[in-house]
C-alpha cells in the first residue's frame, strides 16, 4: 500500500499538468468535463485548494446554456461541441465530494446553479423506459441510444445531486425519480444499452455507480473476473487485448471496496503499482505481451483514480466513502415497468 505522502505526490502530478486557464487535460491536450472533475476530486483529497478552485472556475466558464459541456475543448475552444450526459452528471459527484472533503458550504452554494443546470440537462434526456441517452448534439438532437457505463456514472451523479439538494434545502424530486428509474434499468434491462461488453467498464460500472449492489453485484463481478483480471498486473481495458490499465483497475478497487471486499480491493491496488513513475504520476497502461507501456503516456485521470482508490482504502479524507455510500438498489417497483422478474443476463 502506498503512503499518504505518496498519494499527495500523485495528486501533485495532476496539479503539474493543469493548464493556466484551470483545465486539466488528457495527454494529447484536450479537456473533457468528466476526467477534469475526477482530477479535481483527487486534488481535493490532497488539500490542493487553489488548483481545485481554478478547476471549478473553468467548469463554470465553459458550461453551455443547456447545462452541458462541450465534449472536448482545446485551449478553452470546443473542438467537439456535442454534450455528453455522463460528463454533465459528474459535476454533482465532484461538488458533493468537495463538500464532504472540505465542508465549505459557501463553495457548495456557489456551485449549486451549475449542478442544477447540468442535472436538469441529464434528466431531460431520459427515455420512457428509464435509460438516459448518451449525448445531445450541437444542434440539439438527442442520441438514439444509451451506454451502460455512462448511465452507471449518471446514476451516481443523480444520487449525489439529490444529496446536495437536500443539504441545501432545495429538493429536486424529479432527479430522485430519474435515479430510481435508471437504477432499475441498469439492474434489470441490459437490452436498453448498446453492446460494449468487450470493455471492462461495462462489467463493473453498475457496481461502481451504485445501481447494483449486494448479492447481484457479487455475482456480476464473479462472472467476468477471469475475463478481465490479470493476476499481478491489474485489469484489462478490453477483453480481447493483452493490455491492463491503471484507471480501470482502480475503479474496480473502488467497486470492490463498496461491496466490502477489502481483501481483493487491496490486492488489486497493490498489483497496479507497477505503473507508478518515480515522480508520483502513473502510466496509463501496460501491454503485457510486448512488455511496454501503452500508450506511452502518464495521464492525469489515471493518477486521479489512484488517489480516489487510496482514499477509499486508507480513509485519507472525509470523502473516502463517496463510492461506498451510493446505493440505489431496491428503490423501484419492477411492477411499474411491467417486469416482475429481474433479468441480469448481459450485465
Amino acid at each position: 500500500m502506498i503512503s499518504r505522502e505518496e498519494v499527495v505526490r500523485t495528486a501533485g502530478s495532476i496539479a503539474a499538468i493543469q493548464q493556466d486557464d484551470g483545465g486539466v487535460p488528457w495527454p494529447e491536450g484536450h479537456v473533457d468535463a468528466w476526467n477534469h472533475i475526477e482530477c479535481l476530486m483527487a486534488m481535493s483529497v490532497a488539500g490542493l485548494d487553489e488548483p481545485v478552485r481554478r478547476g471549478y472556475a473553468w467548469l463554470a466558464r465553459h458550461q453551455r446554456a443547456d447545462g452541458a459541456w462541450p465534449m472536448k475543448l482545446v485551449d478553452g475552444v470546443p473542438t467537439e461541441a456535442n454534450g455528453e450526459t455522463n460528463h454533465a452528471a459528474y459535476i454533482a459527484v465532484g461538488v458533493w465530494h468537495h463538500h464532504l472533503v472540505t465542508g465549505d458550504r459557501r463553495f457548495t452554494e456557489e456551485s449549486w446553479p451549475m449542478v442544477k443546470a447540468a442535472l436538469d440537462f441529464v434528466a431531460g434526456l431520459q427515455t420512457e423506459r428509464g435509460e438516459i441517452v448518451w449525448e445531445r448534439d450541437a444542434h440539439g438532437r438527442p442520441a438514439a441510444y444509451a451506454l451502460l457505463t455512462g448511465c452507471s456514472s449518471i446514476h451516481q451523479g443523480l444520487r449525489c445531486g439529490v444529496l446536495l439538494a437536500d443539504h441545501l434545502g432545495d429538493p429536486q424530486p424529479h432527479w430522485e425519480l430519474a435515479a430510481d428509474r435508471l437504477a432499475h434499468v441498469l439492474s434489470a434491462h441490459p437490452e436498453a444499452f448498446a453492446d460494449k461488453s468487450r470493455f471492462s467498464m461495462d462489467w463493473y460500472y453498475p457496481v461502481l455507480g451504485g445501481a447494483v449492489r449486494g448479492q447481484q453485484a457479487l455475482e456480476l463481478l464473479e462472472r467476468e473476473w477471469p475475463t478481465f483480471v490479470v493476476p499481478g498486473l491489474g485489469i484489462r481495458c478490453v477483453s480481447d487485448q493483452p493490455w491492463v490499465t491503471g484507471a480501470e483497475t482502480c475503479e474496480l478497487v473502488l467497486a470492490l471496496d463498496a461491496l466490502g471486499d477489502k481483501e481483493r480491493a487491496h490486492a488489486l491496488f497493490a498489483d497496479m503499482q507497477h505503473l507508478r513513475h518515480e515522480d508520483g504520476s502513473y502510466w496509463t497502461g501496460w501491454q503485457f505481451a510486448n512488455r511496454k507501456h501503452f500508450p506511452h503516456e502518464r495521464s492525469g485521470y489515471t493518477a486521479a483514480a489512484v488517489v480516489l482508490a487510496a482514499d477509499a482504502l486508507l480513509g485519507l479524507s472525509p470523502g473516502g466513502g463517496l463510492f461506498r455510500d451510493i446505493d440505489g438498489t431496491a428503490v423501484f417497483d419492477p411492477e411499474v415497468c411491467g417486469c416482475a422478474a429481474v433479468h441480469t443476463e448481459g450485465l
